[in-house]
């Protein structure tokens, strides 16, 4: 995982598949691409690298809640 580039750790999800990611606190959202696989913490469903956590404004929390589409 690059973490200066949008991209996004899934357990499931093929590589490559894009996501709009959008954090549910303050409506911002990022495209990122799965690259990864992960997270392996009980009750969370993605890790996104720390330049799309930023573009969310999530990087101070370290954790938001989230919705999640995939895109393509």
């Amino acid at each position: 995982m690059n973490p200066s580039i949008n991209t996004a750790a899934h357990r499931s999800l093929a590589f490559g598949t894009k996501l709009k990611v959008t954090n549910r606190n303050n409506g911002r959202s990022v495209v990122v691409r799965v690259n990864d696989r992960g997270p392996f913490i009980r009750g969370r469903v993605l890790d996104l690298s720390r330049a799309a956590a930023k573009n969310i404004g999530m990087v101070s929390s370290g954790t938001a809640k989230v919705c999640y589409e995939v895109i393509g």
